[in-house]
């Protein structure tokens, strides 16, 4: 079959080296599994090759994008085909006229807004990973990132969809008007799908007028759960930041450690709040906020009052996770979501968690939509009782969430990591639902198996 497939395509597309195969059968989650063969498709009719020769077969296929998931979404679990989208990464039309960008699935998320804001446009969804993320995986994600509580998440910007489905047809959905209420909204159905329900290939996206100016100030407080209040006084002062982030004690040591002492300012919690507009309104707003901080128990208020200066306070925020790696330590990355009001809730019972599982957590994230990466620090992980213990902490943990009105993912999906808590999550019904979707789209079943809907 795999002759059959250097055929179909050609002998540079198909790939049965070792090295590629390990590449392939993996993401940053703990898990991987190799695929039989990696297919590096170039375009949408390889797409549609690949699927009618695994459709007519009974193949298992997994696409990927570039890798970088925590939670095994693209880890072939089921061997079979890994198809990569990888080289098909060209920004294909960006138009200020229609306010869209026209992509294919493996344009890095990075590359896409620098080729908007050369243009004067915007494009807001920007998960921490924007540097290595193809605009693929942040479709199959729905990606957000901190500016998800002024400007949304992936969903909010998708305008228009080409598809290839598990049999080889191909779906277009969408297209470049802003409104469109004709038929069912299947166009967001593939948003967050996980690639179980079709192969994107390309995407038409919104984008919007770049603001004026941005600017932000940073707090430090004596504890996270002062900082959860201050992110609730700044909301109830009427206040919408573009990115409004949290993070504790134990992260910001491992910052320290990993980056320097100096690199932050004493205290135990920290907050950034983003703003972007008009110029003199945002000056405006700076000089309240900086009193709502203050009022709320900052300990330290700083500046950073242009573009540049907000880059190296999110270089530093992204190099949070990098910081919590150095530790040595496992780091189960959780992006659970509660309601806002739940945050401070949130905060006492994450260190209540670590009193009574003895595993040290780490909590940073989007605190304005309350996604918070609430995360496992786990020592010899690779230790069977160690996992076994870990896993009773995420049921804690998970099972809390739930029960307080939140979600267990936000942006970064099920996939293989959170299967065993899908069906609690969803409700029988919910469940049922999505199995009813998967198999009217995929039904020989061919298309990300063995993930949470097995």
């Amino acid at each position: 079959m795999i002759d059959e497939l250097r055929a179909l395509l050609s002998e540079g597309q198909v790939s049965t080296l070792a090295e590629v195969l390990e590449e392939h059968g993996k993401d940053r989650w703990n898990f991987s599994h190799l695929p039989e063969v990696v297919v590096f498709a170039e375009c949408r009719d390889d797409v549609v090759k690949v699927m009618k020769f695994a459709n007519e077969r009974e193949i298992p296929v997994t696409t990927r994008g570039a890798g970088v998931g925590y939670v095994g979404g693209c880890v072939p679990v089921k061997g079979g085909i890994a198809l990569s989208l990888a080289r098909m990464n060209q920004v294909i039309e960006l138009s200020p006229e229609d306010g869209v960008i026209v992509t294919q699935p493996g344009v890095i998320l990075g590359k896409l807004q620098s080729g908007a804001s050369e243009i004067g446009w915007y494009y807001p969804p920007d998960p921490a990973s924007l540097k290595e993320c193809s605009i693929g995986g942040n479709l199959a994600t729905n990606a957000g990132g901190p500016r998800c509580l002024k400007y949304g998440v992936t969903k909010n910007y998708v305008l228009g969809l080409e598809v290839v489905l598990a049999n080889g047809e191909v779906l277009k959905l969408g297209g470049r008007c802003h409104k469109n209420k004709t038929g069912f909204d299947l166009l967001h159905l593939f948003v967050g799908s996980e690639g179980m329900l079709g192969v994107i290939t390309e995407a038409t996206l919104r984008m919007i007028p770049h603001p004026q100016v941005r600017a932000m100030l940073t707090a430090t407080f004596p504890d996270f759960v002062v900082a959860a209040g201050a992110v609730q006084a700044v909301l109830n002062a009427g206040h919408l930041p573009s990115a409004l982030e949290i993070t504790d004690q134990f992260t910001l040591k491992a910052a320290r450690a990993y980056l320097g002492e100096d690199c932050l300012p004493e205290g135990d919690a920290h907050l950034i709040v983003e703003i972007d507009g008009r110029q003199q309104a945002v000056a405006g707003e700076l000089v309240e906020l900086r009193k709502v901080l203050e009022g709320a128990g900052a300990l330290v208020v700083e500046l950073h009052g242009d573009a540049e200066a907000c880059e190296k306070v999110w270089q530093l925020r992204r190099d949070f996770s990098y910081s919590l790696r150095a530790t040595g330590l496992t780091k189960l990355n959780e992006d659970i979501v509660v309601p806002r009001s739940k945050l401070v809730d949130l905060a006492e019972f994450t260190a209540g968690l670590e009193d009574k599982t003895g595993i040290p957590v780490a909590c940073f994230g989007h605190a304005g939509d309350g996604n918070i990466h609430t995360n496992l620090m786990v020592e010899n992980y690779e230790d069977p009782l160690v996992q076994e213990k870990a896993d009773a902490a995420l049921d804690i943990l998970f099972k809390w969430v739930l029960e307080n009105g939140g979600v267990i993912t936000g942006e970064h999906g099920v996939g293989l990591a959170k299967k065993r808590w899908i069906k609690e999550a969803l409700g029988h019904s919910g469940f049922t639902t999505h199995l009813r979707v998967k198999n009217a789209l995929d039904p020989k079943g061919i298309l990300n198996p063995g993930k949470f809907l097995d």
